[in-house]
């Protein structure tokens, strides 16, 4: 995204799971399985952010795998993700 400029992010549906893989900029997130692993949809080789809404229940992360901090995402609300190449860990957005 580049400020000043109209982004255009691509959407799409996918299943909790203790390992997930969007393929989409936001995911429409179905169920209520934690989540400890995020598959970069850019390959990992640079930074990156995703959106997540958890639709049909809050969804948990914890630490087992690659996102740094344990959070629970809340029903109908969006949820930012940032990947660090530096770290190859995602980062949750303040969450309130």
């Amino acid at each position: 995204m580049i400020p000043g400029i109209t982004s255009k992010l691509s959407e799409g549906a996918l299943d909790a799971g203790a390992t997930i893989t969007p393929k989409t900029d936001i995911v429409r997130l179905t169920g209520n399985t934690a989540i400890s692993t995020i598959t970069p949809n850019f390959g990992g080789g640079f930074s990156g952010i995703l959106f997540i809404v958890p639709l049909t229940a809050s969804v948990a992360t914890n630490t087992a795998g690659n996102v740094q901090n344990a959070v629970t995402m809340p029903q109908n609300q969006v949820t930012v993700l940032v990947y660090s190449k530096a770290t190859g860990k995602w980062y949750a957005g303040a969450i309130s």
